[in-house]
């Protein structure tokens, strides 16, 4: 494949790549990809040897994954829930996040004027984590960009579920059911089944005498949020989402 234009860097700092590489666990066969992933603008000698071309290569590819994942660990989700969790997973935030977490913040080259700032934009951890996305896609191809994008968004797509998702809808509930019916909802564990190590549970939402539809979850707080979500569709005469069965 066509390789970036080559580095010709302002910057004097020269990152330790095989730390770089240990780091994000992947082994690159064309380090210049590497580095000019980790190049700001203003630690190169011109725009296109910097890493923004490869941080709009790299958005589209993590935009992508990131739905092909929700898409299919959330089947009961609607477009509209999936949409929200894509908002959370692939945002500046997130890949700020993931970048600290990596500790890629000490490997960016940067022109002196940024180096001489202790604190580093976050919006230059995201572009990083989005060129580096880029780099191990033309170095090796679609298995090994979509395997670290995996290792590191799968753990932020739960968080996304479980904050997004989960809490906000059974908060919700409570703030209805205060509203509407002087009491707040209690949760009901119906069934549950499979091994001890990966049981699932079916739990239902209630609200004085009525009882909402169940919804299944693979562990009871996320049964909880479901169900949830369940009587807060009822509630507004709409189908619940998430089956019982």
């Amino acid at each position: 494949m066509a390789m970036e234009p080559p580095l010709d860097q302002t910057a004097e700092f020269s990152p330790n790549l095989d730390e770089v590489e240990s780091r994000i666990g992947y082994r690159f066969s064309d380090r210049s990809l590497l580095r000019v992933a980790l190049t700001h603008a203003s630690g190169a000698s011109h725009r296109l040897a910097s890493n923004e071309r490869l941080e709009f290569l790299g958005d589209a590819i993590l935009g992508a994954v990131a739905c092909d994942l929700l898409f299919h660990r959330f089947p009961e989700y609607l477009e509209g829930d999936l949409t929200r969790l894509k908002s959370i997973v692939v945002s500046r935030q997130t890949c700020a996040k993931i970048s600290e977490g990596m500790g890629l913040r000490d490997f960016l080259i940067l022109g002196k004027g940024m180096t001489s700032n202790p604190v580093v934009p976050s919006s230059l951890l995201a572009n990083v984590f989005e060129s580096l996305i880029a780099a191990i896609y033309i170095d090796g191809g679609v298995r090994p960009a979509r395997g670290f994008i995996e290792r590191h968004v799968l753990p932020e797509i739960d968080l996304a579920n479980e904050g997004e998702l989960g809490e906000n809808y059974k908060s919700l509930l409570q703030q209805v059911a205060q509203r509407e019916h002087g009491t707040t909802p209690v949760y009901q564990l119906l069934d549950e089944k499979g091994p001890d190590h990966s049981k699932c549970f079916k739990i239902s939402a209630q609200i004085g005498g009525r009882r909402y539809q169940a919804a299944w979850g693979r562990n009871k707080k996320e049964a909880e949020q479901r169900a949830a979500y369940n009587a807060l569709h009822q509630l507004s005469g709409q189908p619940p989402p998430f089956a019982s069965d």
